[in-house]
């Protein structure tokens, strides 16, 4: 699956990166921490969403879809802190 970014380049989608940004998030949140493990099934769950979407995405469907799995995971506040974080 590929990744159009803001600046219009078409890049390989990278799920390290979305582990990485929802763990950053996740820094900020205590009452809601969880492990790289947790990020990492949550990235994978992220990507299988998106691949049934579309070859090619956006990084505003990637942070949407990313906020929409930590909703739906009983993360809302990560989800307030990762959208923060991706604007």
């Amino acid at each position: 699956m590929q990744v159009t970014k803001k600046n219009g380049k078409v890049v390989v989608f990278d799920d390290e990166k979305v582990v990485a940004s929802i763990l950053k998030a996740n820094a900020e949140v205590p009452s809601e921490a969880m492990t790289r493990k947790t990020a990492q099934r949550y990235a994978s769950e992220v990507f299988d969403r998106l691949t049934d979407r579309s070859e090619i995405i956006t990084t505003a469907e990637v942070r949407d879809c990313v906020a929409e799995v930590l909703r739906e995971k009983g993360r809302p506040q990560t989800a307030e802190h990762y959208l923060a974080y991706r604007k």
